[in-house]
């Protein structure tokens, strides 16, 4: 699976399909971390502004109020080359979890256990799942301590995640070591690592964000095989091992997060480095569920994903059962990925030809043939049908991916996307990890993955059909708020009438007093 997270900042200010998000730590607008550090904006709640942790925009357009100019280069380079290779290592090793499921049911799985697929299933799932359950948690510490501590400290721990993992003897300790310490290592690694190119970068950001989204999809079609080759010639726990110089590389990698540094704004804020704790309410800004367009989207888009990760997580034991040794499963998760990109690519563009909120429907088609091709995949008797299978799969999930910031922008505006993507992120964690363990279970009690993978295809279908009320919601509401404005006016007018008839009838009296005199 490609990162979810991917976010373009604010319309106006560059390309909205082409940026990641960050969840809920990248938008364009920059902030004061302390100790003066400034990083582009996260929506944040410790940035400046009202009791929700909305900046005014007028205070953010002020003069002397705005950061530093990105210098468009320089060290910002280094900065992107290192931000490519969190992406990569990070969604990398996540999407290749079909390779090391395959590895781990062999090695711990007995003849005696019926229930195997289903324990090991949650190692990866769990893992996912606790990237995105993070997120809403990362965009505090980053808020709060900065983008180079955040990741530099993630990446240690993800690194001490996975080398513990390669010590184990049972299948238990994994959903420890790999599925919950090895993945906040990962999720604490990866959004600061997007919030920073917003720091170096503002007219280039949607090249910048695309050369770093494309690390994913470049690990994701070169990893599995690597792994294959790895796990055939020194086994999977010095696999495990050989992956966590991914993960060193990563920590190095956290220390070019040089912020930028705004003397006027030091001088303004007092002594450098005093650390100073937000009111609670500029911590998580739960506003965002007063929209109810945004409110039906958190409920569509997770339950669309209960089926949505069974695929990367059991098509590779789903071949080997129907096929053998006889054909190179990692040739589907190549498809995945090289799709995936493409169609990042495309539908963000198209994307940016669809008005307002109806960008929703191009997440409610990928859903639909998302479902459709996991209800596919069963059906497939020949290796051939499941490469047409993941090449669709993957241009839709690519799809689905690149236009969730661009909704988020129109559904509750640049002030609140950061949050409202974390609270979505941190959503999504649920179903995503709970699918693939009761796929797991239905493969061990039936003996075989089809009916797993039908049922698999039908949350999609459910969550697309609650999407697409999401436009008629939007436009009413919309609608709405443009009747106050209107409202108010009238209101003000009748005042005023009323006013000038009081003072007219008060008048009247004292001119005919004056006549009569």
């Amino acid at each position: 699976m490609a990162p979810v997270s991917e976010q373009p900042e604010p319309q106006g200010e560059g390309d909205p399909a082409a940026i990641p998000l960050p969840g809920p730590a990248a938008v364009g607008e920059p902030r004061r971390e302390n100790g003066g550090e400034w990083c582009p904006g996260s929506g944040s709640p410790a940035a400046l502004g009202d009791e929700n942790g909305a900046q005014p925009r007028a205070a953010a357009e002020a003069p002397g109020s705005a950061g530093p100019e990105p210098p468009e280069g320089g060290w910002g380079w280094v900065v992107m080359l290192a931000a490519m290779w969190c992406n990569g290592a990070v969604f990398g090793i996540q999407n290749s979890c079909g390779v090391l499921f395959v590895s781990m049911l062999q090695l711990f799985g007995g003849g005696e256990d019926k229930q195997m697929a289903f324990k090991t299933a949650w190692v990866g799932s769990l893992s996912m799942g606790m990237v995105f359950f993070c997120s809403p948690i990362v965009s505090v510490f980053t808020d709060l301590f900065g983008c180079r501590k955040v990741a530099v400290i993630g990446a240690a721990v993800g690194f001490a995640g996975l080398l513990s993992s390669s010590f184990v003897s049972t299948i238990e300790p994994l959903y420890f070591t790999y599925g919950v310490l090895f993945a906040c290592g990962c999720s604490f690694a990866y959004q600061p690592s997007l919030v920073i190119l917003g720091h170096y970068f503002k007219k280039r950001l949607g090249l910048v964000n695309g050369i770093v989204t494309a690390g994913s999809s470049l690990f994701t079609v070169s990893l599995p095989f690597l792994l294959r080759v790895l796990i055939d010639s020194v086994g999977l726990f010095n696999t495990l091992r050989v992956l966590c110089i991914l993960m060193f590389i990563l920590f190095l990698a956290g220390f070019t997060y040089k912020p930028l540094v705004s003397n006027a704004k030091d001088e303004e804020g007092g002594k450098k480095g005093k650390f100073k704790f937000p009111p609670e309410k500029k911590i998580c800004n739960f506003s965002v569920f007063k929209v109810p367009s945004y409110r039906i989207w958190a409920i569509g888009i997770p339950a669309a994903l209960f089926g949505y990760f069974v695929p990367y997580v059991h098509l590779m034991n789903h071949v080997k059962d129907r096929f053998g040794d006889s054909v190179p499963e990692e040739v589907l998760l190549l498809c995945l990925g090289i799709t995936s990109g493409v169609g990042r690519l495309i539908f963000g563009r198209v994307a940016d030809y669809i008005p307002g909120a109806k960008k929703v429907y191009l997440q409610v088609a990928s859903f639909f043939f998302i479902g459709l091709m996991s209800m596919m995949i069963p059906l497939c008797h020949v290796f051939g049908g499941l490469i047409a299978v993941c090449l669709l799969m993957g241009l839709f999930d690519g799809c689905f991916i690149c236009i969730m910031a661009p909704i988020a922008f129109e559904l509750v505006g640049a002030q609140d996307v950061s949050q409202a993507i974390g609270f979505l992120l941190g959503l999504m964690s649920v179903p995503m990890t709970v699918g693939p363990p009761i796929a797991g279970l239905l493969r061990d009690r039936l003996g075989t993955y089809d009916v797993a993978f039908y049922l698999a295809g039908v949350p999609p279908l459910i969550g697309g059909a609650i999407l697409c009320f999401i436009p008629w919601v939007h436009e009413r509401q919309k609608l709405k708020e443009r009747e106050k404005p209107a409202d108010r006016e009238t209101t003000e007018k009748m005042l005023e009438n009323e006013s000038t008839l009081a003072l007219d009838t008060t008048e009247k009296p004292v001119k005919e007093m004056e006549s009569g005199f």
